[in-house]
């Protein structure tokens, strides 16, 4: 890839806006150098990783490795001040300015970055508060890191829809998306997504509308990424509360627990990999009391897509997973209209339960599904995808197939597993593979797996044995 020209690229100096903007010495002392010389290194390669990411906002390439290639002279620096901190940036991609002077949003999305980063690998990680091989830790984990971003606000009511599907949508279907959040805003309703683009901009992008016309001042829109998707995926402008959690387990975690209600749009492998996760979850029998509504929607021409997707869960995982969520094509505000009915009986039931309405402690989250799922050929092949598995653990397995794949398509270090040893090998019960290759190749013809999909070379090859 051609490395970019001198104007491609600025130099700046940022200080804090939205985040870590009043911070004793002694605090900016240890941001400059947190952990040993070791984790030190991992840290900042890891910040400048994500900062690259946030910067190269707007940016059509979804290809993690071919940008830290393009932008392989980018730095980053804390710098210390007697005020606080500033970050020291050169070589970063010029669309993150504006007249030389860095747009805000991404300014504080950068900040957001570093704090996350910060706290996960310093007061997380390497806290003996935290025993992360542990369910219930994880969880605690997972709060702490919401709680230290800002997310969690007792003061207000349950209103938060998480918003899942692909990045790689047609036109038609984005549009979609936006009515959907438009009609969300209209009735009060915050967005959170994964932050990046597609799917996960325009619900956001409809509710900002909706929010501005009912006079919202205080409105959200949280994004929710982690460090390996975050540089495919860099969040959208209109996130006003962003979070880096550590994992994609944590993640989908974090989701669970701070939404009120769910709609899946059209995606691709990811947002197949995030349906699994949650119907595994929800079909654990501790969690037979929960009330999270589900929704799946679409335009008309996403009728086939849906349908697809129904086929594959029955199939897969049976009717009672087929009983957890709705499906509602072509219509933007019965969708919202269901969501704001199903959210009010959410407010009931966490009354009556005595549950947070900020962040559902009650539900019960399988340690299977908390763990971080290491992702090499290896490990890959060695998934169990068999009809005679407990739904919860097929569920679980699938889940990972879909999250290796989601690994080879757009995360750096899967992207490089990819070029030096080949596709994932995912093995099988025949009827599970073909429906599994079905749905796969479904989603290459329909330009689902990446933006670029024209040149699109799987990353995965399905076999029965």
């Amino acid at each position: 890839m051609t490395p970019p020209t001198a104007s491609d690229t600025v130099d700046a100096e940022i200080s804090p806006r939205g985040t870590l903007e009043v911070l004793s010495q002694s605090e900016v002392e240890q941001l400059r150098l947190a952990g040993g010389s070791e984790e030190r290194s991992r840290l900042f390669d890891l910040l400048r990783r994500c900062a690259l990411a946030v910067l190269n906002t707007g940016s059509e390439e979804d290809d993690a490795a071919a940008i830290f290639d393009r932008y392989r002279d980018f730095s980053i620096e804390i710098v210390q001040r007697t005020r606080g901190l500033k970050l020291k940036i050169e070589n970063a991609p010029a669309r993150a300015f504006v007249d030389g002077r860095i747009i805000e949003g991404i300014s504080q999305h950068l900040f957001a970055v570093l704090r996350d980063l910060v706290y996960i690998g310093t007061q997380i990680e390497k806290s003996a508060r935290f025993d992360l091989d542990k369910g219930e830790s994880i969880t605690d984990a997972v709060f702490h890191i919401l709680k230290h971003a800002g997310v969690l606000d007792p003061d207000l009511r349950p209103n938060l829809v998480v918003c899942w599907g692909g990045h790689a949508i047609s036109r038609t279907e984005y549009e979609y998306t936006k009515g959907v959040g438009y009609h969300l805003g209209l009735r009060g309703l915050d967005v959170c997504t994964g932050c990046g683009p597609g799917a996960m901009k325009g619900p956001m992008k409809g509710a900002a509308i909706g929010h501005a016309k009912q006079r919202m001042e205080q409105a959200r829109h949280v994004g929710l990424t982690e460090p390996g998707i975050i540089a495919a995926e860099p969040p959208n402008p209109i996130v006003n509360h962003l979070v880096v959690l550590p994992d994609i387990e944590k993640r989908l975690e974090a989701f669970l627990r701070i939404g009120h209600g769910i709609i899946v749009f059209p995606g691709g492998a990811g947002t197949t990999e995030e349906i699994l996760y949650l119907l595994g979850v929800l079909m654990d029998p501790a969690n037979k009391d929960q009330d999270i509504p589900v929704v799946f929607t679409g335009p008309e021409n996403s009728r086939d897509y849906f349908n697809q997707i129904d086929r594959f869960i029955t199939a897969t995982l049976g009717n009672e997973a087929r009983r957890r969520y709705r499906i509602i094509i072509g219509d933007e505000q019965a969708v919202a209209r269901y969501m704001e009915r199903r959210i009010s009986k959410v407010r009931s039931q966490r009354r009556k339960s005595g549950d947070a309405f900020y962040f559902n402690w009650l539900l019960k989250v399988p340690e299977s599904y908390q763990h971080p799922f290491e992702i090499t050929h290896d490990t890959v092949r060695s998934l169990v995808l068999r009809r005679d598995l407990p739904t919860h653990e097929l569920a679980s397995n699938l889940r990972r197939a879909f999250s290796a794949i989601v690994t080879g398509n757009i995360k750096d270090h899967g992207i490089r597993l990819i070029r030096e040893q080949g596709p994932f090998e995912i093995q099988g019960d025949p009827t599970i593979m073909d429906m599994l290759d079905t749905v796969l190749r479904s989603f290459v013809d329909q330009g689902r797996m990446r933006i670029a999909s024209e040149s699109y070379e799987p990353c995965y090859r399905v076999v029965s044995n």
